[in-house]
């Protein structure tokens, strides 16, 4: 492969994630301006979000399965171009109505650009160099997270909330034209390439995990559809020819494992800073400004730790660095929930700092382990998996802690229990390099 093909790859598998995750930080400090523009509900700006986690949630799989089938860089561009659209027509929207709609169109599109990333990182790089581009990718969705709400407090005290969704759109333009920039993926041996998209399949998983999103975010009895929706997928899946969830991802070495391990990190982390940013406004008498400052060791560690993170997975292994990933999220979870009414601001800088230190060596160990390991003809499945497993998570975190919140340590000593099972999980993992 050229040089100029692996650094496209590259660049559209670091800016895609980081552009979506900077929409999503947008958008949250935007919707107090944007319910007042419009006269809008509480519960329907709420639904703005929600419509946008079912619609990514459910369709990730799906679009993994159609990257491998159809290629990285058309999914990549044509989910680019729809973020791009819709972003532009969340500006022009003239009712809240229209803003969920294609908040719901949004998040579509998203579920298609973000697992043919990842299956671009697998054509482009060998497994053994995978680890670096990873932490790349990692590190610019932190810096995506820490600038996301001071760029959208800024546009939309000056200008309102609209300009906040036109800052994704350019960039997810430019995201088109460096598509056909990337390599073709080569072709993956025959039993590796999916021969049908599954489609009853998808649309079971579909449903499964949307219901439970619903579950989680809106109504608790919408469990109950996902449970049955669960239960037809795996009687599904077990009969079909060529399943969805291809038993040769999920059987390869780690990978499962890697993916329980994401999803426990990634509900550790969002349930924390939730209880936390809860406490922090509502116990300390912080503004949401003060309370964000609070919490922006978090996303700088991230950043700051990926590098490292990728150097000692390549040395010492993925398990050693998920390993201390977790037992990092278990400590800061530890250190949050002796947070007093008036927390000393080292207190907060420490534990969020562990926190982000911690979530970047997880998702730089787990990516690195389902990328490299899931057949070649597959990637983007794998990368579906794993991207579906890092939308769940937050989903469960964020509504354990608001069941069990407004008191710290009853938040998030379960969480800290979860981070640590997540290390006893991490053990799994592959041990070499």
């Amino acid at each position: 492969m050229s040089p100029g093909g692996r650094r496209a790859a590259l660049a559209a598998s670091v800016a895609g994630p980081a552009v979506v995750a900077l929409d999503g930080t947008l958008l949250a400090i935007a919707q107090p301006t944007l319910q007042r523009s419009l006269d809008a509900t509480y519960a329907q700006v709420q639904w703005a979000t929600t419509g946008y986690l079912i619609a990514v949630a459910s369709l990730l799989v799906l679009a993994g399965r159609l990257a491998d089938r159809y290629g990285d860089r058309r999914l990549f561009a044509l989910g680019a171009a729809g973020f791009a659209v819709t972003s532009a027509g969340i500006c022009a929207a003239p009712g809240i109505e229209w803003v969920i709609a294609l908040r719901v169109a949004q998040g579509g599109c998203g579920a298609l650009l973000q697992p043919a990333t990842l299956g671009m990182l697998r054509t482009a790089y060998p497994p053994d160099r995978l680890a670096r581009p990873l932490a790349l990718r990692t590190a610019a969705v932190g810096v995506a997270t820490a600038a996301g709400p001071l760029l959208g407090g800024a546009l939309t005290a000056q200008y309102g909330w609209r300009p906040v969704f036109a800052l994704t759109a350019a960039p997810a333009l430019l995201l088109v034209a460096l598509a056909p920039a990337v390599p073709r993926r080569a072709a993956g041996r025959e039993r590796d390439r999916p021969r049908s998209l599954d489609l009853p399949g998808a649309g079971l998983l579909a449903l499964a995990l949307a219901a439970l999103v619903h579950a989680l975010v809106v109504w608790p009895w919408s469990g109950a559809v996902a449970l049955l929706a669960g239960a037809a997928l795996v009687r599904r899946e077990r009969r079909a020819k060529d399943p969805l969830l291809s038993p040769h991802v999920l059987s390869a070495p780690g990978v499962t494992a890697a993916l329980g391990v994401l999803l426990a990190a990634s509900a550790v982390l969002s349930g924390c800073l939730f209880a936390v940013t809860y406490h922090l406004q509502e116990v300390s008498a912080l503004d949401p400004s003060a309370s964000a400052l609070r919490a922006l060791p978090l996303p700088l560690a991230m950043v700051a730790c990926a590098p490292p993170a990728a150097a000692w997975t390549r040395r010492r292994g993925a398990r050693a660095a998920a390993v201390a990933g977790t037992a990092c999220l278990a400590l800061g979870a530890l250190a949050l929930s002796r947070l007093g009414p008036s927390p000393p601001p080292a207190a907060t800088t420490l534990a969020f700092a562990l926190l982000g230190a911690g979530f970047a060596a997880v998702m730089v160990a787990t990516g690195t382990v389902v990328v490299r390991e899931a057949p070649p003809g597959s990637a983007a499945l794998a990368g579906g998996l794993k991207q579906t497993a890092s939308h769940i998570g937050p989903a469960l975190g964020t509504a354990a802690a608001a069941a069990l919140a407004p008191a710290l340590p009853t938040a998030l000593l379960p969480l800290t229990a979860l981070a640590a099972a997540a290390t006893a999980l991490a053990l799994r993992l592959p041990r070499s390099p």
